[in-house]
């Protein structure tokens, strides 16, 4: 009877640990998998970009410094490596690309060429992409990184070495930051 009760203790702690150790595998997986859809979306992002500064420079060459920072930025962030690096890369990259936006203001005739506006709302799609699959990848970061923290699971990835993701965040406090909005006359 003792012998019993013993064997079935010990078969539903194995089944628990084979439960838990699929579950973390899943979770796993699926973070790969939405990291991957991150990537795909930044590299769609990083191949606009020189079209877009070609068009630029075609109407305002002379903004060199500007162009200059956009490509400077691109190039950092393709070669960041785990997604705290790339966030970083990615907010320096969106503060240029903000940069050189501001240039279709500066320049009227830019704004009337169709391959810039094209060009701008393609980045705009791909930007609200990247935005989706950012949430999704840090929901299952978040998913993963629960389980591996919350007891008896923890005990389990332990076992296997799993270990926490980081998450895809905005690094730059400044973008973190609400615009001030002033209604002041200036003086």
């Amino acid at each position: 009877m003792i012998g019993w009760i013993g064997l079935g203790v010990v078969v539903l702690l194995l089944v628990y640990v084979v439960a838990a150790y699929n579950g973390l595998v899943g979770l796993k997986v699926r973070a790969e998998n939405s990291w991957a859809d991150i990537d795909v979306q930044l590299k769609r992002r990083y191949e606009l970009i020189p079209n877009l500064v070609e068009t630029v420079k075609g109407y305002a060459g002379h903004e060199t410094g500007t162009l200059e920072t956009v490509v400077q930025a691109r190039n950092r962030a393709l070669s960041a490596q785990g997604p705290a690096a790339k966030a970083e890369a990615e907010s320096a990259l969106s503060r240029s690309l903000q940069s050189l936006f501001a240039l279709g203001e500066a320049y009227p005739q830019l704004r009337a060429v169709e391959a810039f506006t094209r060009l701008q709302g393609s980045l705009s799609d791909i930007e609200e992409a990247i935005q989706n699959a950012r949430r999704y990848y840090n929901a299952v970061v978040r998913d993963l990184n629960t389980k591996i923290q919350q007891v008896p699971s923890n005990i389990v990835a332990g076992m296997f070495h799993f270990t926490p993701r980081e998450f895809f965040e905005i690094t730059s406090s400044a973008e973190r930051q609400a615009p001030k909005v002033s209604f002041s006359a200036p003086s």
